[in-house]
């Protein structure tokens, strides 16, 4: 995704900038991945939450990750980390202006996700009944002509031209 390359006029040659293909390149370069989409949400809406209570927003995320993916959205500019000097140490996250905006252009996703949701578990399911290899590319190969896989009804394929079964 990103292209690293060499800007300025360093003498040491060392000074990287990250460049992009296009504007979408660099937005899911800071999105990208299964965690961060979660955490922006779950600080949607100038919402500020301490650690444990963002691990309790996003169901199925080690602390391990969370740590690493927040630290990146923190890198990025997108979420910020305020850390109090009391015992035991308190740490807020939020959202930065940068971060808010980039919220508020996933709003259309997931919408679009809330939309069609039914019909993306159907496919799935379809998937996983009456295919092998998860049905997906037995469907492209299908579409192509190719005549590979089992049908729905779970008969062989039969090869093209010879009018005879597999």
């Amino acid at each position: 995704m990103p292209k690293s390359g060499t800007e300025g006029n360093s003498e040491s040659g060392k000074e990287t900038k990250t460049l992009y293909a296009c504007g979408l390149d660099a937005a899911v370069d800071v999105v990208g991945g299964k965690w961060k989409p979660m955490i922006l949400w779950a600080l949607y809406a100038g919402t500020t939450l301490r650690f444990g209570e963002l691990r309790r927003h996003i169901t199925g995320i080690s602390e391990k990750v969370l740590i690493q993916q927040l630290r990146e959205l923190e890198s990025d500019g997108i979420v910020h980390r305020e850390v109090y000097r009391e015992v035991p140490p308190k740490v807020e996250y939020s959202l930065t202006p940068l971060g808010q905006s980039l919220n508020e252009a996933l709003i259309p996703l997931g919408v679009w996700g809330d939309e069609h949701m039914q019909q993306l578990v159907a496919n799935r399911d379809c998937d996983k009944v009456g295919t092998r290899g998860g049905g997906r590319q037995d469907r492209l190969d299908e579409s192509k002509g190719e005549g590979k896989g089992e049908g729905m009804d779970g008969s062989k394929a039969g090869s093209k031209g010879d009018g005879k079964a597999a």
